[in-house]
């Protein structure tokens, strides 16, 4: 009751939510754009396991927090840097990150999913959307750990926090997904957010440290003009005459006043 009584635990559990919030949209869309490769019918389902992974892997890390200060420990040297078992984590999954973006993009624009015999039936396996999740959980999990871990000292005020974040990530990755699915533009614009968020973490794994406040202003910028573009695409959308009555309507009056 005196945990809940003191207004700085208060404030600390609504700073830390919001943060685990906005460090989450990365996972949902990257896990957003994974499950298209699914068949219509598990979509949802895989997106609910990944998230939920997300968070069970997120409270785990927490508890364990000596194994998470071992992590920030110098494994090894090289040229006079030091690498931990975090930045071998951060670059091996920014690598991956960059490696998932380009290609996706590539298949975007080749258009080799418009090839697929049924696009409802899905190109990938259950398993391995799973596998390529759990993956990017554990990068995305590690960050955001590190940063309740910098925000907080009480672990109760910590889960908390991290589960309110992923059920929100929850009711938000359904309509997030469909919106990014309906919006070639949109899927295109997340896809060069993971290719960013790519650079940034093989950036802080060989220890050259970018401002999260950069990057995701940078992202705020590009989706408010991608929110104008989609307005005004819908505001001109050219109407389409019904051919039937352009077949049927009488031929106009060619005759010189």
């Amino acid at each position: 009751m005196e945990l809940l009584a003191d207004p700085q635990v208060w404030l600390a559990f609504v700073t830390l939510a919001a943060l685990e919030i906005v460090l989450g949209i990365d996972n949902v869309i990257f896990i957003s754009i994974l499950v298209q490769r699914l068949p219509a019918a598990v979509r949802d389902r895989a997106r609910y396991i990944g998230l939920g992974l997300a968070m069970g892997m997120r409270i785990l890390l927490l508890l364990t927090l000596s194994f998470i200060i071992g992590l920030t420990a110098p494994v090894f040297t090289i040229a006079g840097n030091d690498f931990s078992w975090r930045d071998i984590i951060l670059i091996a999954g920014g690598f991956f990150l960059l490696w998932k973006a380009t290609t996706e993009i590539h298949e975007a624009l080749e258009g080799e999913s418009a090839h697929a015999p049924d696009a409802a039936a899905g190109t990938a396996s259950f398993g391995s959307v799973l596998v390529q999740i759990v993956l990017l959980d554990i990068v995305f999990s590690l960050d955001s750990v590190l940063t309740a871990v910098g925000m907080s000292n009480q672990i109760p005020v910590m889960i908390t926090a991290i589960v309110i974040a992923v059920v929100v990530m929850l009711v938000a990755s359904g309509p997030l997904a469909r919106f990014v699915h309906d919006h070639p533009s949109v899927k295109m614009l997340a896809l060069s957010f993971l290719l960013l968020i790519g650079v940034t973490l093989v950036a802080d794994g060989f220890g050259f440290h970018i401002d999260k406040a950069y990057i995701y202003a940078a992202m705020g910028f590009s989706v408010f003009v991608e929110a104008l573009n989609l307005r005004r695409t819908r505001k001109h959308h050219p109407v389409e005459l019904n051919p039937t009555f352009v077949k049927d309507a009488p031929p106009a009056d060619m005759t010189p006043a």
